[in-house]
C-alpha cells in the first residue's frame, strides 16, 4: 500500500518544501520511499513555479537534502482526492485547508507537528521573513516530526 502525503504552508516557497525534502530523505534512509508519494503545496498562488527560497535551499544543503528541483504550486481541490494524508505547517493553514476540503476529505487534514508531540508546539513558524537562524530552527522541528510521521506510517506499512 502506498500513502500519500501533501506538506502544506503559505506560499511552498520555506516550510512545506523543506519538510518534502527532510521527509523524502527519512523514507530513503529507512527503504520505504516506494511505498510513498510525497510533494507539497502553498495555501496561497504567489510563487507558483518558483524555487523555493534560497535560504531554504541553503539550509537543506548544509543536511545533505536537495531540494533546488522544487516549484511552488498551489493547493488544488484534486489534491483531496489524491492525497491520503494534508500535513499543514500551521493552524491558519489547516484552516485554510479543511475551509477547501469536503466531507470526509477534512479528516485527512492534520498539523504536521502533531507527530512530534514532545516538541510542545502546533506551529512550523514561517521563517520567510525572519534571518538565517529562522531556517534552521525549521529544519530541526520538520527533522522530528518527521521521524514521528514515518514511525506511525511504519505501523501501518
Amino acid at each position: 500500500m502506498r500513502h500519500r502525503i501533501l506538506f502544506v504552508c503559505l506560499g511552498n516557497i520555506c516550510r512545506s518544501p523543506m519538510a518534502e525534502g527532510v521527509f523524502r530523505k527519512v523514507a530513503v534512509d529507512a527503504g520505504l520511499l516506494d511505498h510513498l508519494v510525497i510533494d507539497s503545496a502553498g495555501t496561497g498562488n504567489w510563487h507558483v513555479g518558483d524555487p523555493p527560497d534560497p535560504r531554504a535551499q541553503a539550509a537543506t544543503s548544509l543536511r545533505g537534502i536537495d531540494i533546488s528541483g522544487l516549484r511552488a504550486r498551489q493547493v488544488s481541490n484534486q489534491d483531496f482526492d489524491n492525497f491520503d494524508l494534508l500535513l499543514a505547517m500551521d493552524q491558519s493553514n489547516h484552516s485554510d485547508l479543511t475551509s477547501l476540503g469536503a466531507g470526509e476529505a477534512v479528516d485527512r487534514v492534520r498539523l504536521f507537528l502533531d507527530y512530534a508531540p514532545d516538541l510542545g508546539l502546533r506551529d512550523v513558524p514561517d521563517p520567510y521573513y525572519g534571518g538565517k537562524d529562522g531556517f534552521d530552527d525549521v529544519l530541526n522541528l520538520v527533522e522530528l516530526a518527521s521521524e514521528g510521521l514515518l514511525r506511525e506510517l511504519q505501523s501501518g506499512l
